[in-house]
């Protein structure tokens, strides 16, 4: 069976579209569609428009990576609606078709193109997932980073940009030539203050392109900060064919994700927003308190315990966090030095925030894959962990469980687990960390990389806490070094 794009061809146990797509106009262009995107925020808006409202807010989607022509392949396809399933613990699942996307756009197969649907009146929210490695931000300064990929030519070559940088700041400039309102820019990526380290990244972009469109730019665009939320594993061949045998849809690119989803979001756009508000996200004036919560309570623990459970032979999420040293390890990571560094936030208990990501972490119908935790750890942990263990240090308190977390990155580096098998590793400073992590003559040359760490290797507590991790991981199992730190 095609993908059904008459409705009527869905069984009664999907959930598909009662509003009518072909009366939506794109209001939001989102740079960036996975299935992060597609499970979370193209779902709240899917959401909404089930209340008959927000029809001047659809998305158009916009790919940039070689990887993406395969969704660009797919969106086509299916009228760019697809399928996303939740998975609950008890192993039900909701499947229901999203239609909030009506458009997707491959920028390299037509830039200018792109550079003018952006410029487009209709289009008041540019929103981005691009990862935290995306916005060329060197961790170690927090500069942004002109040598960046591409950043090169699209200050040459501004009316076809390869990159996020240059699509945007090439829009925003027609847009004021025009005289056209400029659009807020909304990141919707896992970094703390993530709206103003685009606007950081953004605007530097533009100063390198004209120090007058730069000054515009800080004064005149909104960067809303947000907190996004919800486990969204890498697409399986399995899951495809689940979807085609249970349901009878041939997906070329469904989504799975879990129940759970959460969105907080700062109250800046001056050209208007959809009520998100109605359909479950939080709007506020103040994210910072709920994206330290987030960042340094959930995706600083899949750090703790991707690369312990790796190297002690786990491979999903679930099975890793059923070992009670794995949950000693998150419960001492979360209690002693995570949520000491956290200031109050309404209406959240971190104690019982951190009992409900024990069970959202258990549920085997997610099949979370540690590897997929493991990808670009020299973004992650940067953004996750080290600011955890700067405020540790700042406070004279205990550091020993983040230490460990980094030196399990350095085991995990040398690219085998304690069975001998081999560990994948993508991480786009890939060959500076494997060389760092595989360096015996120099016990603390992983940490000693500025751009990574900073001056954190200057640190007695933490440099002596990390060597003795490291010592501990490279002469003893991953399970026994674990023990002897715990």
């Amino acid at each position: 069976m095609i993908w059904p794009n008459d409705a009527t061809a869905l069984g009664p146990d999907v959930r598909r579209p009662s509003y009518d797509r072909s009366r939506l106009t794109a209001g939001i262009a989102h740079i960036g569609v996975g299935g992060f995107h597609r499970s979370h925020q193209a779902a709240y808006l899917d959401d909404l428009l089930e209340l008959g409202v927000a029809h001047d807010w659809a998305i158009a989607g916009i790919g940039l990576l070689p990887g993406d022509v395969r969704m660009r392949d797919a969106m086509r396809a299916q009228d760019c609606s697809y399928t996303l399933v939740l998975k609950h613990p008890d192993g039900r699942c909701e499947v229901r078709v999203i239609g909030s996307i009506i458009e997707y756009h491959f920028a390299p197969d037509d830039p200018a193109a792109v550079v003018e649907r952006l410029a487009d009146p209709a289009i008041r929210i540019v929103s981005l997932t691009i990862t935290e490695g995306g916005y060329g931000i060197n961790p170690g300064t927090g500069a942004f980073d002109p040598d960046s990929d591409g950043i090169a030519h699209d200050l040459a070559a501004p009316a076809t940009p390869r990159t996020a940088f240059g699509l945007v700041v090439e829009s925003l400039r027609l847009r004021k030539l025009r005289g056209i309102a400029p659009y807020a820019v909304l990141s919707c990526d896992n970094m703390q203050g993530n709206g103003d380290i685009a606007r950081r990244a953004f605007a530097t972009f533009a100063d390198l392109r004209d120090p007058e469109l730069g000054r515009w730019l800080r004064e005149s665009v909104s960067f809303p900060n947000t907190m996004v939320d919800r486990i969204t594993p890498q697409t399986t061949q399995e899951d495809r064919e689940a979807l085609a045998m249970t349901h009878g849809i041939d997906d070329a690119w469904p989504v799975v994700a879990e129940p759970f989803a959460q969105w907080v979001i700062e109250d800046r756009f001056p050209s208007g927003r959809p009520d998100w508000d109605r359909v479950g996200a939080q709007i506020t004036h103040d994210v910072t308190g709920f994206e330290a919560v987030k960042l340094r309570l959930l995706n600083a623990s899949h750090q703790a315990m991707a690369y312990f459970g790796s190297l002690m032979g786990y491979r999903r999420v679930h099975e890793a966090v059923a070992d009670p040293l794995i949950r000693q390890l998150l419960w001492r990571y979360w209690v002693e030095e995570a949520i000491p560094t956290l200031r109050p936030v309404p209406g959240i208990d971190p104690h019982r925030y951190v009992e409900t990501l024990l069970d959202r972490y258990g549920n085997p119908a997610i099949g979370d894959s540690l590897a997929r935790l493991c990808v670009d750890a020299s973004d992650r942990i940067p953004t996750f962990l080290l600011p955890v263990i700067r405020a540790q240090i700042a406070t004279g308190g205990p550091i020993g469980i983040g230490a460990a977390v980094v030196a399990s990155w350095a085991r995990y580096a040398e690219g085998v687990d304690d069975q001998g098998d081999p560990l994948p590793l993508e991480d786009p400073r890939r060959e500076r960390v494997i060389t760092a992590a595989r360096r015996r003559d120099r016990p603390l040359a992983f940490i000693e990389d500025a751009e990574l760490f900073g001056d954190l290797a200057q640190h007695p507590a933490f440099s002596q806490a990390f060597q003795r991790a490291v010592d501990l991981l490279r002469t003893s199992t991953a399970r026994s070094a674990l023990e002897r730190i715990l």
